[in-house]
């Protein structure tokens, strides 16, 4: 009976319509996981140049612990990080070496822009070789505003980043 069904001329129909139940059928759980792991294993560089470090830090300490969330502390080289986060006044001269950081570093990345500095250039905004946000450097997925920010308003940040990326296609990156 499934001879009869299965010419050279309709097979390939066959086959496409297999590969496309296995695809719907497959493609959303995969997704769901890949994203999943994603989400709860950040790698950062962090980029500090001004008070925002300290409320980092104070974000890594024991009381606050942003491990829980997935996002660790140790990192290796800037191959192996998938998160920027940027803490405090990026200058004119240094936004190429931003760059150069971003650009290093494996797809998916995501970028976190922690205070006012990064974000609109802080108390320095008019200033001459103080940039008025990082976003025209690199693109940004998460503003943490502050100044500087407290440790709560950064894990905010860090799940507001875990929820965007559990809503990215997969298939983009694999």
């Amino acid at each position: 009976m499934i001879k009869e069904l299965l010419t050279p001329q309709n097979a390939n129909v066959f086959l496409g319509k297999m590969g496309d139940i296995l695809e719907k059928v497959v493609d959303k759980p995969l997704e769901y996981a890949i994203n999943w792991s994603r989400a709860w294993s950040l790698w950062p560089v962090h980029i500090e140049t001004a008070c925002c470090s300290v409320e980092f830090g104070a974000a890594t300490s024991p009381r606050y612990d942003v491990e829980r969330f997935g996002i660790l502390e140790a990192f290796g080289s800037l191959r192996q990080c998938d998160l920027i986060v940027v803490q405090g006044t990026i200058t004119r001269k240094m936004a190429p070496r931003l760059r150069l950081v971003y650009d290093q570093m494996p797809e998916p990345k995501y970028v976190i822009a922690m205070g006012a500095c990064a974000i609109t250039g802080g108390l320095y905004f008019d200033s001459y070789n103080v940039l008025p946000g990082i976003d025209g450097v690199i693109p940004v997925d998460v503003y943490v505003p502050g100044c500087p920010p407290r440790p709560e308003t950064l894990i905010q940040g860090c799940m507001l980043l875990q929820e965007k990326i559990k809503r990215i296609k997969a298939r983009k990156y694999v």
